[in-house]
C-alpha cells in the first residue's frame, strides 16, 4: 500500500493540475511532427496515472474489507447462563425495559427471571464505577413513579408471546400484573404455555387470570400460573381445547386462594379436576361450569360436597348432569345464595322437586332457570315453600310452567321482590292478576318478555287486585298485549316508576293514557320503543303529568312523533337527562325547541334515523349546553359530515355519533 502511494506522488509531481506535462517544448519546435510526439507523451502519462489510481482505490478496498472481516465483541457470543446472569442484574424497570428491545433471545430471558431473583440481584454488592455518581443523578431527575400495572388486557392479533412477554417484564419492575386478560390470539403466532411462563414468573401477586379463545395454551402453561402466582383469586377459562384436569389439578394444589372459577367450552376438563379443586381450594365462592361435555354428576357433587361453607355461587349450563347433582346442591347448598341453571336436558322434575325439598337452600335470594324441561308447577311451588329467602325469580323458555305454577309460588314467597318471564308462553294475563293480588308488599318488579301467552282477556276478574308495592312494569315484545290489557294494569299499579312498553306495536293512546292518568308516585323512566301507534297526545299528556319526575324517555320507532312533542317536553320536563328519538318525525324547528329550554339540561340525545333533521339544526345542537356527554346523529344524511365535524369542534367534550 505504501508502494502505492509514492507511485502516485510521483506522477502527481510529474503531472501538472490539467493532467499536461510540466516541462513545455521549444517554441522552434512547435511544428507538426513535434505536436504529435507532445501529444502522445500526454496520452501515456494519463494512463499511467489512471492505473496508479485504480491499483490505489483497490488497496484500500482490500484493507477496508480486511477490517469488516474481523470479530466485533458483542454479548451475544455469550451462552444463555451467563447472559442471564447479566440481565437479572439490570437495575430499574428503565434499564429492563430497554433491554427486552434488543433481540427476542433477550426478551425470552428476561421474561424467565422469577421476581425473587431479580430482588436477589439488588441485594447483591456490584463493583464500584467511576461515573456511578453522576449516572445515578441524572437518572433521578429523569425518572418519575412507575404506576402499578394493575390490569393488562391483550385482544385479537395484539395477543402474543412477544407481547405477553414484554408486557410481563416491564410489569415485573412494578410489582408484577395484578389482573390479565387474554380474549383471543394470533392466528399464526398466538399465546402458547411460554407467554404465560413469563408472566407467572414476573408476577407473582397475580390474583385474576382470564383465558378466552386460546388454543395453543396447555396444561403446562397453567401448571406455571399455578407454581408461580399462589395469590390467584379469579380464573376465567374459555373454549381452551388444550387444558384438561391436569392443569385444574395443578391450580388447585399450587392455589389455594381460589375464590372464583370458570369454564367453558373445554371439552379436556372433567370431573378429576373440579374434585381436586373443591378439596384444595376451600375458599370457593363462585363455580361457573358451561358446556363442558366431560362434566358430570360426579366432579359437581364433589365440589359442591367439599364447599359447602363457602360456596356462594352456581351457575351450570350445557352439562350431562341428572337429577344426582341438583340433590346434592339442595343439601349441601347451605352458602348459596344465587344459583343459575340453564340447558339441563337430563335433569326432570323429580331432580328440581328434591332440591327444594332437601331443605338445604335456606340462604337462596336470586335463581334463574332457562330451557330446563324439569321446571313445572310442582317444582316451582316446592321452590317457594323451601327456599324462603328467595327475592328473585327469572324463568326463560320454561314452556311448563302455567298460571297454576304461579299462584301456588307466590302463595309461599314471603319476601319475594322480582319475577321475571321470558318466552313462557302457557302463562296468562289472569295467572299475572292472580300473581299479582297475592303478592307480598315487598313485591316490585315484574318482567314479561316474549310471553305468547299474555292477551286480552274477555272480561276482566270481579274483583281487581290492587298492587301498591309495584314500582318497575315490563311488558316487551308481547304482541297480543293491547289496550285493554294495558289500561287494567295501569289502574291496579298505581305505584309505578319505571315503565317498559318497547315493541307493543298493537298499543295506541287509548291504552297508554290510563296508566299515565292511574299512576301516583310519578313516573321516572318510560321506554315505548317500538310502539309505532303512539301519537303527540300521548306523549303531551305523559310529560304534563310527570314532567317533574322524568328522567328518560325513549320513542325511537314512534313515527307518529313529532315538533309537537318536543314543544310539550321543552315545557313540562325540568329533570329529562336522556331522550332517545331515533326513527322519528321530528325537524329542525323542533331541535330548535329542545335547544331554547334552558331549564332542560340533556345528558344524552338520539336523532338517529331523523330524516327531517338538516343542517339548519347544527346551530341549535351546538346550544344545548355543557351538560350533553351523548349525542346521536348516524343516518341522519342531511346534516353533511362537514357540519359534523364543525359540531365536533364546538361540543368537543361530547361524544357524538355519526
Amino acid at each position: 500500500m505504501i508502494a502505492c502511494v509514492l507511485m502516485a506522488n510521483l506522477v502527481g509531481s510529474f503531472l501538472g493540475s490539467d493532467g499536461g506535462c510540466l516541462v513545455s517544448a521549444p517554441a522552434e519546435l512547435s511544428g507538426l511532427f513535434l505536436r504529435g510526439g507532445a501529444v502522445q507523451r500526454r496520452k501515456r502519462a494519463l494512463v499511467t496515472a489512471s492505473a496508479v489510481a485504480a491499483a490505489a482505490a483497490e488497496c484500500v478496498r482490500a484493507a477496508k474489507k480486511q477490517r469488516q472481516q474481523l470479530p466485533l465483541p458483542s454479548l451475544d457470543a455469550l451462552p444463555d447462563e451467563c447472559l442471564f446472569e447479566i440481565l437479572r442484574r439490570v437495575p430499574g424497570g428503565r434499564g429492563r425495559g430497554a433491554s427486552a428491545c434488543v433481540s427476542r433471545r433477550w426478551l425470552a430471558l428476561l421474561g424467565s427471571i422469577r421476581a425473587s431473583e431479580v430482588a436477589q440481584a439488588a441485594a447483591t454488592p456490584a463493583l464500584p464505577d467511576l461515573n456511578e455518581e453522576f449516572v445515578m443523578e441524572e437518572e433521578e431527575e429523569d425518572e418519575t413513579p412507575a404506576a402499578p400495572c394493575a390490569e393488562r388486557v391483550l385482544e385479537g392479533k395484539e395477543a402474543t408471546d412477544v407481547r405477553l412477554a414484554a408486557m410481563a417484564v416491564v410489569a415485573g419492575s412494578r410489582g408484577g400484573l395484578e389482573k390479565l386478560a387474554v380474549r383471543g390470539s394470533h392466528p399464526t403466532r398466538g399465546v402458547t404455555d411460554q407467554g404465560l411462563s413469563a408472566v407467572a414468573r414476573g408476577s407473582p401477586n397475580l390474583s385474576s387470570l382470564a383465558l378466552w379463545d386460546v388454543p395453543l395454551v396447555t396444561d403446562a402453561g397453567l401448571a406455571e400460573v399455578a407454581a408461580g402466582c399462589p395469590s390467584l383469586e379469579r380464573l376465567d377459562i374459555s373454549r381452551c381445547p388444550l387444558i384438561t384436569d391436569k392443569g385444574l389439578i395443578a391450580v388447585a394444589q399450587g392455589c389455594p386462594k381460589l375464590m372464583s372459577l370458570t369454564i367453558e367450552a373445554c371439552s379436556g376438563v372433567g370431573n378429576e379436576g373440579l374434585r381436586s379443586i373443591g378439596r384444595c381450594c376451600t375458599k370457593l365462592q363462585a363455580l361457573n361450569i358451561k358446556n363442558c361435555a366431560n362434566v358430570g354428576d360426579q366432579g359437581i357433587s364433589s365440589l359442591v360436597c367439599s364447599a359447602t361453607a363457602s360456596l356462594a355461587k352456581i351457575r351450570l349450563q350445557g352439562l350431562n348432569i341428572t337429577d344426582a347433582s341438583l340433590a346434592v346442591i339442595g343439601y349441601y347448598g347451605k352458602a348459596v345464595t344465587d344459583l343459575t341453571l340453564a340447558r339441563l336436558a337430563t335433569v326432570g322434575e323429580r331432580g328440581f322437586w328434591v332440591m327444594a325439598n332437601a331443605a338445604g337452600l335456606q340462604n337462596l335470594k336470586c335463581m334463574s332457570v332457562a330451557s330446563c324441561p324439569g321446571i313445572t308447577d310442582l317444582a316451582l311451588s316446592s321452590i317457594a315453600k323451601f327456599c324462603p329467602s328467595l327475592k328473585q325469580l327469572c324463568l326463560r323458555k320454561c314452556g311448563h310452567v302455567s298460571d297454576a305454577g304461579l299462584t301456588a309460588f307466590t302463595e309461599s314467597a314471603k319476601v319475594f321482590e322480582n319475577l321475571q318471564l321470558e318466552e313462557c308462553n302457557r302463562v296468562t294475563l289472569v295467572g299475572i292478576l292472580s300473581f299479582l293480588r297475592n303478592c307480598s308488599q315487598k313485591f316490585r318488579a315484574i318482567s314479561l318478555v316474549k310471553c305468547m301467552g299474555i292477551k286480552d282477556i274477555c272480561s276482566a276478574p270481579a274483583q281487581l287486585p290492587l298492587c301498591r308495592s309495584l314500582r318497575f312494569l315490563t311488558i316487551k315484545d308481547c304482541p297480543g298485549f293491547t289496550d285493554a290489557s294495558l289500561a287494567v294494569v295501569g289502574m291496579i299499579c298505581p305505584q309505578l316508576e319505571q315503565v317498559d312498553l318497547s315493541g307493543l306495536g298493537e298499543v295506541t293512546d287509548s291504552g297508554l293514557l290510563p296508566l299515565i292518568q292511574s299512576s301516583e308516585a310519578g313516573l321516572i323512566k318510560v321506554d315505548l320503543s317500538g310502539c309505532k301507534n303512539i301519537t303527540d297526545g300521548a306523549v303531551s299528556s305523559l310529560v304534563k303529568a310527570h314532567g317533574k319526575s322524568l328522567k328518560k324517555v325513549s320513542l325511537e320507532g314512534c313515527s307518529k312523533i313529532t315538533d309537537v312533542s318536543l314543544f310539550a317536553i321543552s315545557e313540562s320536563c325540568t329533570e329529562l337527562a336522556e331522550l332517545d328519538l331515533s326513527n322519528c318525525m321530528v325537524s329542525d324547528y323542533g331541535v330548535a325547541v329542545l335547544s331554547s329550554a334552558r331549564h332542560l339540561k340533556l345528558r344524552v340525545l338520539s336523532l338517529s334515523g331523523c330524516s327531517n333533521v338538516t343542517q339548519k339544526s347544527v346551530p341549535y345542537l351546538g346550544n344545548l349546553g355543557q351538560s350533553l356527554e351523548g349525542l346521536n346523529l348516524q343516518f341522519c344524511n342531511m346534516i353533511g359530515n362537514h357540519n359534523v365535524a364543525s359540531l365536533e369542534k364546538k361540543l368537543w367534550w361530547c361524544d357524538i355519533l355519526a
